[in-house]
């Protein structure tokens, strides 16, 4: 069992990605007070204004005027959540750093039962999305085949129905700071660095505020970053491909030899033909696409570009 904990006089960072969230401030702000104060743990709220353009950047600088624990992470332009969601986990200062949606789609009334489990012990304390009524069928759909797909593929699963709501110890955040890839699949990095880890189940409540950005095309291109972060599935995969493509070819050549003898002439099929020559030709696309995803993410990884930009600090001592 590992060492029993105690969150007095420990300090809570409360990691916030934001991106056009103006709508939702206040109703946020409000919930957090309300919820916080009973944590027994000083706070500090890290927003990461990810190139809002709508008057959330305004707003933090308000919040961070009339409350110092407030304090606000500017980037350049919009990275993405992965990359604001790594800007704010690099600031936070706490012994204890739980990432929020700041569309209240992670309850932060579940804070204090993630604080109770790191004092049993635990490094990271995540939570379970039982229930995602609140999503679309289609989203909930290919939600649940990506998780499927993600760890019969991975060797390093991560917990169905999880996200990016969790509780992660000091520890935990300084090894994620050291993990140096650009291209971020937070939830495999979040299962690939280990420690104990315990998950807690809760309803997804619909959004506060505000509309999901997220469509289809950029769920879809999230879900391909993570796959290609975390497995060579895809590339081995057409070994096996070519092998049985090259056992059909020996099989079929044998068929017309034998039936060359039998017969005494072969009949020629330009359909069948034409078939055959098209089929392979996809195959051979499709595998190069697969590589070539492979190969573009080396190539951004060796230019080295930094993660995010940061236009301004607010809040911060130093």
């Amino acid at each position: 069992m590992a060492p029993q904990r105690s969150r007095v006089g420990r300090r809570l960072s409360l990691v916030i990605p934001m991106h056009n969230e103006v709508a939702g401030l206040d109703v946020l702000f409000e919930r957090l007070q309300a919820v916080t104060p009973a944590l027994g743990v000083a706070l500090e709220i890290v927003c990461v204004d990810d190139g809002s353009r709508d008057g959330t950047l305004d707003a933090l600088r308000v919040r961070a005027a009339a409350d110092p624990r407030v304090r606000v992470v500017a980037l350049s332009r919009n990275f993405g959540k992965e990359a604001a969601l790594t800007a704010g986990l690099e600031a936070a200062t706490g012994d204890v750093v739980v990432p929020l949606d700041a569309d209240l789609q992670d309850p932060p009334e579940l804070i204090g039962e993630f604080l109770a489990l790191w004092e049993q012990g635990y490094d990271v304390v995540y939570g379970v999305r039982a229930d995602r009524s609140s999503d679309s069928l289609a989203k909930r759909t290919t939600a649940g085949l990506f998780y499927r797909l993600f760890n019969r593929l991975s060797d390093y699963p991560i917990p169905d129905s999880a996200g990016d709501f969790r509780l992660m110890d000091r520890a935990v955040v300084e090894a994620l700071k050291r993990l140096p890839e650009r291209n971020r699949f937070m939830k495999g990095l979040f299962s690939w660095v280990g420690f104990r880890q315990a998950g807690v189940p809760y309803v997804r409540p619909a959004r506060a505020a505000g509309e999901s950005r997220w469509s289809y095309r950029k769920l879809g291109r999230f879900a391909l970053d993570g796959l290609t972060a975390f497995t060579t599935a895809p590339l081995r995969v057409w070994t096996g491909v070519g092998v049985v493509a090259a056992l059909v070819a020996v099989a079929a050549a044998l068929f017309l030899i034998g039936r060359v003898l039998i017969v005494g002439r072969d009949v020629p099929g330009y359909a069948s033909l034409m078939v055959v020559v098209l089929f392979a030709f996809a195959l051979q696309m499709i595998a190069l696409g697969i590589l070539g995803e492979y190969v573009g993410r080396m190539y951004q990884e060796v230019k080295q570009r930094p993660t995010y930009l940061v236009r301004e600090r607010i809040g911060f001592e130093d």
